[in-house]
């Protein structure tokens, strides 16, 4: 089998966990022998069995690859949407499919990406609330959908959970970035009088959202690294905080508090489907938009993880694993075109 994997936007513009799910999504198949190769758009002579595509290709894309026997399967982070209540997401659906019904409609779909994801040869997710509204919203046919989780670097999961005595401060890991609530989440500490640790970089260090938190990095409450360079650099920086924080607008499989629970802190994140859904056996949460509340809650949950709060419970799996569920998923797609 060849497999060959595209994306649409450049890495070296946005960093961040898709980045790190394509890559190692390729180096798991290769790990299990699959002849799997990055898209070459220049090179008119690369062949392929199937494409597997991040993000959502366009219409045409799909249309000239079925017209050549190859599918496409398709991996679309549904971080906004998933989290919708059911009446927004019902509203939305309801809307898209009058768009859909007008003369010109499903045009204007296409070009917003909405019937290309009808069309995929198969769509691959990562939870059962992405699954969902993929169907309310596009309709997409439930049988063409496929979950599956997101793998952890063997760093943390061969994480061996020595590092004692513990700092006294929380960590946040990720872009530091509007949709990360960087921010909002130091101002709350703040307030709250408890330490947190951030490590990640921006998109840009001319930003105005970096520079306005560089302003809150004090080294004392609010303490900062920059990216770290390698798994188990960041393993051993999460292993030697008391627990993990995060406060995201949305997010889906978030590899941040994965790798955080691997290696054994407890965490305290908003209040979302993702967050019930990936760590279903209960945790700290805080209200999933700015609230008054929030400063106490996250005092709170400091003071806990220096007793006895448990470390979270989620599905821990290595890319190994991962490429093998997607290997069936594309044995499945290829028998079926």
């Amino acid at each position: 089998m060849k497999v060959v994997i595209d994306h649409a936007s450049p890495f070296l513009l946005a960093h961040g966990g898709f980045q790190t799910q394509i890559e190692q999504t390729r180096n798991g198949l290769l790990e299990l022998g699959i002849d799997v190769e990055w898209l070459r758009w220049w090179d008119d002579s690369q062949g392929a069995d199937l494409i597997h595509y991040f993000g959502i290709p366009p219409l045409s894309y799909l249309r000239q690859a079925a017209s050549k026997g190859i599918p496409v399967v398709v991996t679309y982070l549904l971080t906004e949407q998933c989290n919708r209540s059911e009446s927004a997401l019902a509203m939305q659906g309801a809307v898209i499919r009058l768009i859909r019904s007008i003369p010109g409609g499903k045009g204007f779909a296409g070009r917003l990406g909405w019937e290309s994801l009808r069309t995929a040869s198969r769509l691959v997710v990562g939870l059962e609330c992405e699954k969902k509204a993929l169907e309310h919203l596009f309709e997409v046919d439930g049988g063409k959908i496929s979950l599956v989780p997101l793998g952890l670097h063997r760093a943390f999961l061969d994480n061996p959970r020595t590092i004692s005595p513990k700092g006294d401060f929380l960590i946040s890991t990720g872009t530091i970035t509007e949709r990360k609530r960087s921010v909002e989440l130091a101002e709350m500490a703040c307030e709250a009088g408890v330490s947190i640790l951030f490590v990640g970089k921006p998109y840009s260090e001319k930003d105005p959202y970096w520079i306005r938190f560089l302003k809150l990095v004090d080294g004392r409450t609010i303490r900062y690294k920059s990216h770290v360079e390698t798994p188990e650099e960041m393993a051993a920086l999460l292993s030697s905080a008391q627990g993990f924080v995060l406060f995201s607008a949305y997010e889906n499989w978030c590899l941040s508090a994965h790798e955080a629970a691997a290696c054994g802190l407890p965490l305290c994140l908003p209040d979302m489907r993702w967050s019930r859904e990936c760590f279903p056996g209960g945790g700290s949460y805080l209200d999933p938009y700015p609230s008054p509340r929030n400063p106490a809650l996250l005092k709170a949950f400091h003071a806990a993880c220096a007793g006895t709060l448990p470390q979270a419970r989620c599905t821990l799996v290595g890319w190994r694993e991962v490429a093998t569920r997607l290997l069936a998923v594309y044995k499945e797609t290829l028998s079926r075109s």
